[in-house]
Order: structure tokens, then C-alpha cells, then sequence
């Protein structure tokens, strides 16, 4: 499984994402700068210039018709894929760490950071794809969550509701519209949750946190289903589609990193067994704590986004297919 090295950015990785078909991989980084890769060949397709600060965030409908970007110059942007124009820009008072579209790419959900004075908020803002230089200023539906701020957000399983992960370690689903809390679970995890990915069916979640493991839970009741515990502080956790496997990604803080040797900075993305949690394997290659894991949709690759400012896309060899480390048992239909 040789890696497909991605070299477009020049400083740290914060996410990458693939668009629906699996075809393209948008990830933004540090330098401003989001690039968007054939993800076969690694081929660089384009990027979209424009933001003035670190960018948090991306996400890319289902269609790869828009993307929407958030960043460190408090800005939400929203891009056409195929030209790398940028669309329309909203303002805020505070940076903008988190965006995805809904499951029909008619809203974008994002968590702008508590600074200056302003709490951590939620907003959703309606897309208008039929004249999108037009998009309305004002947001949806907007709320402050109480108590610990919000790192990360998605749109859960109904279209109404908005699912959180929380600085203190806790998962919470809200009423999109009224900005209602309507179930959390404060002790999810009993550190900041760095990332949180869906099951292709919105059923259930990954989270991944700085408290050296990820979990899975329920989107419905927000029961915790399985724990992953490493002994690294883990900064993304991603459910292959095909195989029975969760992707662990993280990596001593790069300051504490320089008094160990590599093998012991622990960068390397681990895979562990959904079902009976338990690591299967690992793969190494970044020089820096891993930032952002992403799934092929396929479920046939995945890329990784380091520290280091590489992007490497590995193509599961046929070997990976076959192996069936507890037997038949728990391994996934087709």
C-alpha cells in the first residue's frame, strides 16, 4: 500500500474531506489555502484562494456544485467547486471552526469560537443554490450553548436537528430551529472533542477526543456504544464504509514531541475493530501528529492530514479486503 503523497500546503493540515462520488479531496490547512486533488492519481485539480487566516474547516454538498469554507479571519465562504470562485461571503464576530452541509445541501451548520467578548455560537444558514451570488446575511436559526463551548457540529439523523461535541467532553443534540437542547451526554468523553464523523446512514457517530480515545456512539440516544482507548491524544477518528474498522489519527502536542523519538510520537493511523475494539494495525508515514483522517466513500482508500503539511492518500491493497482478523464474525455484509 504505497501512499500517494500530497504536497500543496505549507503549514499543518486542520481537515480534508472527500466530495460524494469519492473522485476529488478538499483539504484546507493553515496557509490560507484550501486545494481541492484528483484523489487516483493525487493530481492537484486546483485551490481556492481568497481567506486571510488559518481555514478551520470545509465541506462540499453532494453534488460537488459548492463548497463552504470557514476561517480563522472570521469569515464563512462560499466557493463554486469546478471554477474556484468564490461565491458569497459571510462575516462574523468571531472565527469560524466547524462547517457541513445538511443531508440535502440546502443549509450549512457552523460553530463560531468564544473570543473577545462572544460566547461559542451555532448557526445555520439557508443556501440559496438557485442564485448563489444571493444568499440572505441573516442566519436561520442562531444560539449560544450554555456551559462549555462547542468544537465541532454536524446535522444529525433528521434534518432538524443539530448533533455537538463539546470542549468539556460532552455530545449534545439540539433543535435547529429553537436552539433547544434535547439530549446530551456531559460524560461522552472527559476531554475536548476534537472531531466527529457520521455513519453513512447518519445512524451512529465517531468522536475523537484529547482524552486518548474515541467512541462510537448512538445518534438517536447518544448512549456510548464502543470505546477505543490509545495513549496518545487523538485528534480525528473516521468509520470505514466495507470493513468492520475505525481510523484513529492523532499524536503527541508537536512541543512535547522533540524530547522522543518518532516511533514513540506515536504518528501513525491505527485501525481498530468497530465491533470488538481491539487495534488490528497500523500505518505510518507523518513527521507530525495526524490532524484530520478521511474515508473514501467506497470504503477502498483513505487520505491523512499530519502536522507536517502532507496529505497522503493510501489505496487499500486487495489484502486489506481479505483479512478477516476475528474470522467471519463481525465482519460487514455486502
Amino acid at each position: 500500500m504505497r501512499p500517494i503523497l500530497l504536497q500543496g500546503h505549507e503549514r499543518s493540515l486542520t481537515q480534508i474531506k472527500y466530495n460524494r462520488e469519492g473522485d476529488l479531496l478538499f483539504t484546507c490547512s493553515k496557509d490560507h489555502i484550501i486545494n481541492v486533488w484528483y484523489t487516483h492519481n493525487g493530481e492537484r485539480l486546483g485551490t481556492y484562494n481568497g481567506h486571510n487566516g488559518t481555514v478551520w474547516s470545509v465541506d462540499v454538498d453532494s453534488q460537488s456544485e459548492f463548497m463552504v469554507s470557514g476561517s480563522a479571519d472570521n469569515e464563512l465562504r462560499l466557493w463554486q467547486v469546478k471554477t474556484g470562485k468564490c461565491l458569497f461571503i459571510w462575516e462574523f464576530p468571531t472565527a469560524v471552526k466547524r462547517v457541513a452541509f445538511s443531508e440535502d445541501d440546502s443549509q450549512v451548520v457552523l460553530v463560531t469560537e468564544q473570543r473577545m467578548g462572544f460566547q461559542g455560537a451555532i448557526r445555520v444558514m439557508n443556501i440559496n443554490r438557485q442564485d448563489p451570488t444571493n444568499q440572505s446575511e441573516e442566519p436561520a436559526s442562531f444560539f449560544n450553548p450554555p456551559g462549555s463551548k462547542a468544537t465541532v457540529a454536524t446535522f444529525a439523523h433528521t434534518p432538524n436537528l443539530i448533533l455537538t461535541g463539546h470542549e468539556s467532553g460532552k455530545v449534545a443534540l439540539w433543535d435547529a430551529k429553537t436552539g433547544d437542547e434535547i439530549n446530551s451526554n456531559e460524560r461522552a468523553h472527559s476531554d475536548v472533542i476534537t472531531d466527529l464523523q457520521l455513519s453513512p446512514d447518519r445512524s451512529y457517530f465517531a468522536t475523537s477526543s484529547k482524552d486518548k480515545s474515541a467512541r462510537l456512539h448512538d445518534t438517536r440516544t447518544l448512549r456510548v456504544l464502543k470505546t477505543y482507548t490509545t495513549e496518545t491524544p487523538l485528534n480525528s477518528a473516521a468509520i470505514a464504509p466495507l470493513k468492520p474498522y475505525i481510523l484513529l489519527g492523532g499524536g503527541q502536542e508537536a512541543m512535547s514531541v522533540t524530547t522522543t523519538s518518532l516511533r514513540q510520537g506515536k504518528f501513525e493511523t491505527r485501525f481498530w475493530h468497530k465491533v470488538f475494539e481491539e487495534e488490528v494495525g497500523r500505518v505510518k508515514g507523518h513527521f507530525g501528529p495526524i490532524n484530520t483522517i478521511a474515508i473514501h466513500p467506497s470504503g477502498r482508500s483513505y487520505a491523512s492530514g499530519g502536522e507536517d503539511g502532507f496529505v497522503r492518500v493510501h489505496h487499500f491493497d486487495d489484502s486489506y479486503f481479505r483479512a478477516k482478523p476475528f474470522g467471519d464474525i463481525g465482519e460487514v455484509e455486502d
